[in-house]
């Protein structure tokens, strides 16, 4: 793994063998490019709506199809797929996935029930807590892109302080999020160690 900083890197985005990884390409695949991408604009909260697989529930698909999904998080972190793919044989009724999370993963809905969760790689079977419902989901991510900026550059020596007042701001909307490995905990750390203070303020 080519390492470098998340100066050089855009939120989301990695570096291996000497190109850049880029999650959720309208093909629902990683991209690998030569030249670093560019750093997307400061996040705004917006819902688009999406067709749910078939599989999925009619309650989770009115919810798609009418309340949405936001279409980003802060940058590479949260890409919404061209398309909600189903992945049978995770849980009791599989998932239906909505958007890439990281390099590698997908948040999706579990179609038994109705939870948010996050797999962190394609082929895996292993799920990770996100929140109890696309409800809650939104109203996190706008509550966290509201708090965005997180820290002026060269302020890391507040990122604790910053962590902490996003786990207290997650938790008041659903009090479930904070899991151990959970996505939104693995957030919060990665605000702990700065990888979002290169965004200007």
């Amino acid at each position: 793994m080519d390492d470098v900083g998340r100066g050089s890197c855009p939120a989301g985005v990695a570096r291996f063998a000497g190109l850049w990884v880029l999650p959720g390409s309208p093909s629902g695949e990683d991209l690998r490019v030569s030249q670093p991408p560019p750093q997307l604009p400061k996040p705004e909260f917006v819902l688009i709506t999406v067709e749910a697989p078939p599989e999925v529930p009619t309650q989770i698909a009115v919810d798609l199809n009418k309340t949405g999904i936001p279409v980003g998080l802060i940058g590479y972190e949260y890409r919404p797929l061209s398309k909600p793919v189903y992945f049978e044989g995770i849980g009791e009724r599989g998932l239906g996935a909505i958007p890439t999370s990281g390099l590698f993963g997908r948040i999706a809905v579990d179609v038994a029930s109705g939870h948010v969760v996050q797999i962190p790689d394609v082929e895996s079977s292993t799920t990770h807590h996100v929140n109890r419902d696309l409800g809650s989901f939104s109203r996190y991510i706008e509550a966290v892109i509201a708090r965005f900026p997180f820290y002026a550059e060269g302020g890391e020596e507040r990122s604790e302080e910053v962590a902490e007042d996003l786990r207290e701001l997650v938790s008041d909307i659903d009090g479930t999020p904070l899991a151990d490995n959970g996505f939104w905990e693995t957030f919060c750390n990665d605000v702990t160690i700065g990888n979002y203070a290169d965004w200007d303020a």
